[in-house]
């Protein structure tokens, strides 16, 4: 039966008669459409779109989504328009049909920054309707079943692209099947080599292990009906592209990936479920930490099922999957299995989650200032979460391995990551760089006068987190940048004895177009990140300007500690309020204040133009650090009653070294305080310890 009456056969058994009516419409008009185009194949254009919703409609999905898979590549390849569809076969079609169409019409620099914008707009238009992407991802997995027609460095290229994003969605919505085809062919054109090996140790391995699943077969069978539970049991063989990254992860030879197979146990409610692996247990040992109950607590994408590695006969591990029918529904179809089981205004627990998913999406792209950087953080947040952690109030969160305590305070709110301060995990006091376990319960402490800290992009995560760290860096500071750049070059114009407010418009927009930035806020912002000297600028600004008096004269730049990342305090020296200090600007690295007796300084003077005169604000309110040096007899607790000094004197140690040497021990401490005053109220403080023997404040 060919492939067109094939759809429409199987269609017929879930669709009604007015809409595979419909559906016919839809392709007699998407086969005129493409009428004369063929595939790489040699096949007529058309059997693409039969194949992708013939995909579909073994998920049951409804007859606007089949009609959009029928029509997904008119309006891109064909002279058809979006308003011709919305016209002949509806609104919610025709949007479906433009959600899936690729941006052919803007031009894009690299083929890269094409693609990532396709992806953000596919993905906008999924965050709308989730069928956009569920079309999407049929047609890729048709593409990937039909790729052997491409040339090899197109087919590496597509397939790398089907693992790194199409692989990891198709997951995420639980299209079980969908995403281990879509990794299967995506391992199979990326290493084509490693394929086909792969494929032949496990084909040899088939012969030699069917004797052994066989029995185990039937231990399980016995066992469970000893306990009175129907069940069906299947083994199933691993994928190769799951046994391939088990020996890459793992560092393993094939030989030693015992676990080629599993076993899936179906029961029918859930206390049967946990019956059945209690009953399992006893049959075979459980290997310890191997078990996981999604059943409890669901992964993300709705996922249930008790997963437990037993140690079988011979010494092999068996995974056992345990799960009811419908269980094993929503495993394998996912977002799509409740399609046509739920009414309009019914909101089920699945498509909840997808909901919100699909909302935090919609906020990372708010974030992104480009496709390439979104497409960066979609790709960290496609991998599976697998780290449950709790809230105050209970609620359980769900983040990728490898998440921080920060990762956490953005997924509660934006808010809360940009204001966290500090964070109690299970009640402890722990650094927001903390990775995250199961278990963990997370409480973030937050300050309203808190702002993100650039560091954390190290060390976060979340493509939400790293997206809205991102934002702030970029919008919230660039105003600061702006204000501190035109401080910095008023200063350079005073000191060419140019009067900044003579400046006209007319300059500035030259200026401007000159320096190849968009803006006069851009190249004042430049300057003061260091990618633009104001001495350089001021020269190029001073031969129309008026001059100024003799008596006015360049004053020094004000630092306030509130500038960001605008103005780094060098490690060298530490300066703090109360230190004569001075300013120097480098390419690309922003202004560092110094010390004016910093060794980092004087011997660097080559350039004076970099070096900028600055001065302590008034009334700043926040801490600096300080670095010291104590030399203490060496004695036990000493350490202990330093600290407590410390302490006591409102100062937090950020960072502490110590060395012996005989009878005494040399600590050197990296310290929180105001300014120079607070400083020397703490050593002060530490002077009065009798074990105290030296102290002094260190630099360099």
């Amino acid at each position: 039966m060919p492939e067109t009456e094939l759809l429409f056969s199987e269609t017929s058994q879930y669709l009604k008669p007015e809409d595979i009516t419909q559906l016919r419409n839809a392709y007699s008009f998407g086969q005129g459409a493409h009428s004369g185009q063929f595939r790489k194949s040699g096949e007529p254009y058309i059997s693409h779109p039969v194949a992708v919703a013939r995909i579909l409609s073994k998920l049951h999905l409804d007859a606007p989504t089949l009609m959009a898979a029928l029509l997904h590549d008119v309006v891109e390849d064909t002279e058809i328009s979006k308003a011709e569809i919305s016209e002949r076969f509806g609104e919610p079609v025709a949007e479906l049909v433009d959600g899936v169409s690729k941006l052919t019409k803007i031009e894009f620099q690299t083929q890269e920054e094409a693609q990532a914008e396709n992806f953000r707009k596919m993905l906008l238009a999924m965050a709308r309707d989730v069928r956009v992407i569920l079309i999407k991802l049929a047609d890729r997995l048709h593409n990937m079943q039909t790729l052997e027609v491409m040339l090899p460095a197109k087919q590496r290229r597509i397939a790398r692209e089907t693992l790194e994003i199409y692989a990891p969605i198709a997951h995420r919505l639980g299209l079980n099947n969908i995403y281990q085809e879509l990794q299967e062919l995506g391992f199979r054109y990326s290493y084509p080599l490693r394929y086909r090996v792969l494929q032949k140790a496990t084909k040899a391995a088939r012969g030699n292990r069917r004797e052994i699943v066989g029995k185990i077969l039937d231990a399980i069978n016995l066992k469970l009906k000893e306990a009175g539970l129907e069940a069906d049991v299947t083994g199933r063989e691993k994928h190769l592209y799951s046994i391939y990254m088990k020996m890459v992860e793992k560092h393993l030879s094939f030989s030693e990936v015992l676990d080629i197979y599993g076993f899936r146990v179906i029961v029918k409610d859930i206390p049967s479920c946990y019956v059945a692996l209690g009953m399992l247990h006893s049959l075979y040992k459980p290997i310890p930490g191997k078990f996981k109950d999604y059943i409890a607590i669901p992964k993300a994408n709705g996922y249930q099922s008790l997963h437990s590695t037993l140690l079988g006969p011979f010494g092999i591990p068996i995974e056992i999957q345990i799960r009811t029918a419908e269980m094993h529904r929503i495993a394998e179809n996912g977002v799509a299995s409740h399609w046509l089981y739920k009414s309009d205004d019914e909101v089920d627990e699945l498509h909840l989650k997808t909901s919100q998913w699909l909302q935090s999406l919609l906020e990372t792209l708010s974030g992104s200032t480009d496709s390439l950087e979104f497409l960066e953080h979609l790709k960290i947040d496609l991998f599976p979460g697998d780290v449950f952690v709790f809230t105050p109030q209970g609620k359980i969160l769900t983040l990728p391995r490898g998440s921080t305590a920060v990762d956490f305070a953005y997924a509660v709110h934006s808010d809360v990551g940009n204001c966290c301060v500090a964070a109690k995990i299970n009640s402890e006091n722990a650094p927001l760089r903390t990775k995250l376990k199961s278990g963990d319960r997370v409480e973030i402490v937050t300050a309203p006068y808190a702002k993100p800290n650039p560091a954390w992009l190290s060390y976060v995560a979340t493509g939400k987190a790293r997206s809205h760290i991102r934002h702030f860096l970029k919008t919230i500071q660039y105003g600061e940048s702006v204000k501190l750049g035109e401080r910095m070059l008023n200063q350079a114009l005073l000191s060419f004895n140019l009067n900044p407010d003579a400046i006209t418009e007319a300059q500035w927009e030259k200026l401007v177009r000159d320096s190849g930035v968009k803006s006069k806020d851009e190249l004042l912002a430049e300057m003061a990140l260091g990618k633009q000297l104001p001495a350089v600028v001021a020269k190029r600004l001073a031969s129309p300007a008026e001059s100024i008096s003799p008596e006015q004269k360049a004053g020094p730049i004000t630092i306030l500690g509130t500038e960001g990342i605008t103005v780094q305090f060098a490690k060298c020296c530490r300066p703090i309020p109360g230190d004569a200090i001075i300013g120097v600007i480098k390419k690309d690295s922003g202004l560092t204040i110094h010390t004016h007796d910093c060794s980092n300084v004087t011997i660097n003077q080559k350039n004076p133009e970099n070096y900028l005169d600055v001065t302590w604000g008034k009334d700043i309110n926040r801490t600096f650090e300080a670095s010291i040096k104590v030399t203490t007899l060496n004695k036990q607790g000493v350490l202990a009653r330093v600290a407590a000094v410390i302490a006591k004197a409102e100062s937090n140690i950020d960072d502490i070294a110590m060395q012996s040497e005989d009878d005494f021990m040399h600590m050197r401490f990296i310290l929180q305080v105001n300014n120079r005053h607070h400083l020397a109220q703490v050593m002060r403080s530490l002077r009065h310890l009798r074990e105290v023997a030296k102290i002094s404040r260190a630099k360099g």
